[in-house]
């Protein structure tokens, strides 16, 4: 049978009849009559699940509860971490945990106490496809005459745990976690107690410290004050008297010892992450606080072992000291914590309208999806529904920019019937709260999203992102107390980011040391944890980006800032290797298709493609895909390891592939689907329109400037050659001046996206900053603004002339255009815009001298077409900026002119419309700007404006400024 799933996430290893057993015995105290929906905004959540549904099961279908101690019962239990099979129990004979792998310290429960190892060194598959540094025992730590009958948690931090352990005479717990190379140990009702894995080497032995070898590596043993360890053979052991306390430490070197003994009895008891987005140096800052308490003497602060995408971003002096991991080499700090600062790159909620396609051939592909008769493919669980919902999503811009709103209408309408759907509280499908595991599962679910809690940023996300789609264009649908409180907790279920709400965990499936998150539920596995689609994972924290800046949530953005740019980072250096110093040397793969605690594998879950290991990583292509061209190196080497493994050529995803591709080499992606667009079978979230606008459009762009950064998360820049083009989306209800890093601003109307390209001169200096321009009033509905030139230095000779022809693309010259187009303009949607620009389209011309003519005035010929629509009104605004600086001196706002129901041009003019409202005066333009703006007034209907006339052609839509 062929798979129809574009992935199979981690519960896929469990046997079909298994998930059926599991399925029908942890129907147990499933869905009651006594069930109630509670209310958020317009919908809402059940308390219960439906009948016949499964929640949190272990592998044999029994349904399991949390494995805390009694002070940690009925606490938001963090799952999908690295450390979660301690308190998830995924097999019923197995009550204390699988392998965990802190790093660099690896460990795993056992009756006796704790297992501790160190891997240095991989091993590699016999196929070549995985390699991993499995957790090996080197040590047991625990207290003599222990055998626990299981083991809870007994308390966790951001990045640490607790498990302890008790049988009546003993008890034992020890704080463990990402980064430390210490165990902070407590022990009662014995002596403290050390097994090693094979017959120790003492390097050191000075009573209370022992400095041992196992296996060829180091550690330091550190008992109280006044006690002594002895060696009999395999076990150590210290009498604690009085005490309750000790540590052991893996140490670099033997000469380490020392070092690490002065920080031996400061034990980290909590750790916390916080973060902050500075918009004007587009940067994140992250510290990373350890709070320690000694243990006897007044030392604080620890030793840290930093994971490369962290040492990178690190302002913080760093010891010489490292250690080895699955990750690459770990760097020591010696403190309280760190800080990093990275910079952001941004998302956008579409690419521009820029490319050279076939608008005609476009729109049919759109209407082909808006038009089918079931757009979402069958879908009913929570994975497909959210493929299919994005799918629809990433057309609805497409759609406006094509001035077909009719389709995007219609696709608004399924997106937002869809949503709604499972948004309204009951029954089946719909979300249900455990109130036990604190976390809302959505039914019909799929692949262990309900029975082992998995995946619920991946599923997720494509509802937040199908969400902010909607915001864009409907805010009022958006509203807390409309149908957006359900969006928002869908993100809090899989990100919870409010340390005092206690409904979710903190941050459920992303790592904060780690850096990127974790897919399954449990972490049943001798790998640890794992994640296969990280890109599913950044499309979910760039949902919370657009989402959060579409409604105005800026908390809500920052921690979509925060994931996004923290994750991009480590999915570079540990999925993709960019920098070849992460993965073993013997390792003879360049990406990997997931990443487990112990290491990583070139495969998926559910098969060895090699189009489908690498495209996993890539699905969905959104605007918030730009950071996997930051590295265009790296996508260059990704597919010509493809091609070589795989005769040459892409075959499964190539859709994917060619979006891939089109980030490093938008050329050769578009040759490739020029070639090949009709014989290949669009990826489940993917369309033909929206690859052929994606890859259209790049190769205008060019690829990512990574380098530029700007002052608003929803922005880029892109180059193709000499010539860059900077892209900003503004959702608020005012225009916004954008700043970029390499000096560039440019003006974004209100709810609109705004693009200037062109050859920049100096090398990529842009115009002068300044204020924005004033503002046009809130729009219910969203545009995407043409593409005028960009703005230029005083260096450059200024234009001069007085006539300015309407050019496709939002240009404004002195020139006649290349061939008569139409640019085209959208429906009022049945609103009255009278003075106040509605998604209009914009001309625009930079870097203009001039005097002004006494006595003269604004005057223009615009022609327009209604076609047979009646009633309709379209107006136009022109505005004189006379420094450059983004502040407009001069509005004019002229009077609509009403259209008439017959196929063919009418002509609008300044001197037969009349000023409707004028601002400001006139005066000397000093490389200044002027700028045209024309939208639907009044009506139901789109129309067209007729641009681009060459000479002699006529009904040339042309603006006369009165300068000289």
């Amino acid at each position: 049978m062929k798979l129809r799933s574009a992935r199979r996430p981690a519960a896929a290893v469990v046997a079909l009849a298994l998930a059926a057993a599991a399925a029908l015995a942890s129907t147990v105290g499933a869905g009651s009559a006594a069930a109630a929906t509670v209310p958020v905004g317009l919908g809402g959540y059940s308390d219960s699940r439906p009948a016949g549904t499964a929640g949190p099961a272990n592998s044999d279908g029994a349904p399991v509860t949390p494995k805390v101690t009694a002070r940690m019962a009925g606490q938001a239990v963090p799952t999908n971490d690295w450390w979660s099979s301690l308190v998830y129990q995924r097999y019923a004979g197995n009550p204390y945990s699988e392998n965990m792998y802190g790093h660099p310290l690896t460990y795993k429960a056992v009756a006796a106490g704790l297992e501790v190892g160190y891997p240095t060194t991989p091993t590699i598959t016999p196929d070549g496809r995985q390699y991993d540094y499995t957790h090996t025992r080197d040590l047991t730590l625990g207290v003599a005459g222990l055998d626990s009958p299981d083991t809870k948690v007994d308390g966790w931090s951001d990045w640490t745990v607790t498990p302890y352990w008790a049988d009546g005479a003993h008890t034992f717990s020890a704080t463990i976690g990402h980064g430390l190379p210490y165990v902070y140990a407590h022990a009662t009702g014995g002596a403290a107690q050390v097994t090693t894995a094979g017959t120790p080497t003492v390097f050191a032995s000075q009573g209370n410290v022992l400095g041992i070898t196992v296996a060829g590596h180091h550690y330091g043993l550190f008992a109280p004050t006044g006690t002594s360890w002895s060696v009999n053979g395999t076990t150590l052991s210290a009498a604690l008297g009085s005490k309750d306390y000790y540590s052991v430490a893996v140490l670099p070197t033997p000469a380490d010892l020392d070092l690490y003994r002065g920080y031996a009895y400061s034990f980290v008891t909590g750790t916390r992450a916080d973060w902050s987005y500075q918009a004007a140096a587009a940067t994140l800052t992250t510290s990373y606080t350890v709070t320690t308490a000694p243990q006897e003497g007044t030392r604080t602060g620890t030793l840290l072992a930093l994971y490369p995408h962290q040492w990178q971003a690190a302002t913080d002096p760093l010891t010489g000291l490292g250690y080895v991991s699955p990750r690459g080499p770990m760097k020591v700090r010696e403190g309280s914590g760190f800080t990093t600062v990275q910079s952001v790159g941004g998302v956008l909620p579409s690419l521009p309208d820029t490319g050279a396609y076939d608008r005609a051939a476009l729109g049919a592909l759109v209407r082909q999806e808006a038009d089918a008769a079931d757009p979402f493919a069958g879908a009913t669980d929570t994975y497909w529904t959210g493929k299919a919902l994005g799918r629809l999503a990433q057309l609805v811009p497409i759609a406006d920019q094509l001035g077909d709103t009719a389709a995007r209408d219609k696709l608004l309408g399924l997106i937002k019937g869809k949503l709604q759907t499972w948004f309204r509280g009951t029954g089946s499908p719909g979300f249900s709260y455990d109130a036990v595991w604190k976390t809302l599962i959505g039914y019909p679910a799929s692949y262990g999203t309900d029975a082992e809690l998995n995946d619920h940023h991946f599923h997720y996300g494509y509802f937040v992102q199908a969400a902010a789609t909607v915001a864009r264009y409907d805010s009022a649908w958006a509203a807390d107390s409309a149908w957006g409180g359900m969006v928002k907790l869908l993100a809090k279920d899989a990100a919870n980011a409010d340390r005092t709400d206690t409904r979710f965990p903190l941050l459920r499936n992303f790592d904060v040391y780690a850096g990127h998150s974790w897919a399954s539920g449990h972490a049943g596995f001798a790998a640890g944890n794992n994640q296969e689609s990280s890109s599913e994972s950044l499309d979910f924290s760039s949902g919370l980006i657009l989402y959060g800046s579409a409604t105005g949530d800026t908390t809500l953005r920052d921690l979509g800032i925060y994931l996004y740019t923290t994750e991009a980072n480590a999915v570079e250096q540990y999925w993709f290797d960019a920098d070849r110093a992460n993965f073993p040397a013997a390792f003879g793969h360049d990406t990997v298709g997931m990443v487990w605690g112990s290491g990583a594998a070139y495969s998926t879950w559910w098969t060895a493609a090699p189009g489908m290991i690498h495209g996993i990583n890539v699905l969905p292509v959104t605007g918030g895909s730009l950071y996997l061209g930051r590295r265009q190196d790296e996508i260059r080497a990704n597919l010509a390891e493809l091609k070589a493994g795989n005769g040459g050529v892409f075959t499964d995803w190539r859709d994917l592939l060619w979006e891939f591709q089109a980030l490093a080499d938008p050329a050769a992606a578009k040759a490739a689907w020029d070639a090949g667009n009709a014989g290949y079978t669009p990826e489940e979230g993917e369309s033909r329109a929206h690859t052929y606008h994606w890859i259209y459009n790049l190769a205008t762009l060019g690829t990512l400037d990574p380098t530029t950064t700007a002052d608003t998360p929803t922005a880029a820049v892109f180059a193709n050659g000499a010539t860059r083009t900077h892209v900003a989306h503004n959702y608020t209800t005012a225009a916004r001046t954008v700043r970029f890093s390499d000096g560039y601003t440019l003006t974004v109307p209100a709810r609109s996206t705004a693009s200037e390209r062109g050859t920049t001169p100096d090398g990529g200096t842009g115009g002068p900053t300044g204020s924005p321009s004033p503002s046009p009033s809130p729009s219910p509905s969203q545009s995407t603004s043409p593409s005028p030139s960009p703005s230029s230095s005083p260096s450059v000779p200024p234009t001069t002339g007085s006539t300015f022809h309407l050019q496709p693309g939002g240009v404004l010259t002195t020139a006649y255009g290349s061939g008569a187009t139409a640019d085209q303009l959208p429906s009022a949607d049945g609103g009255n815009h009278d003075g106040t620009p509605y998604r209009a389209k914009v001309y625009e011309v930079r870097n203009l001298n001039g005097t002004p003519k006494p006595g003269a005035a604004t005057d223009f010929d615009l022609y327009l077409d209604a076609g047979s629509a009646v009633g309709l009104g379209q107006q136009v605004r022109i505005s004189y900026d006379l420094t450059g600086d983004g502040t407009f001196e001069r509005v004019e706002t002229y009077r609509y002119f009403a259209t008439d129901p017959v196929a063919g041009w009418e002509r609008y003019s300044g001197a037969t419309a009349g000023l409707a409202a004028a601002t400001g005066t006139l005066g000397t333009l000093d490389h200044g700007t002027v700028r045209v703006e024309v939208w639907p007034a009044i009506g139901n209907a789109p129309a067209q404006l007729r641009v681009g006339a060459t000479q002699g052609q006529g009904s040339a839509s042309v603006l006369r400024i009165p300068f000289t």
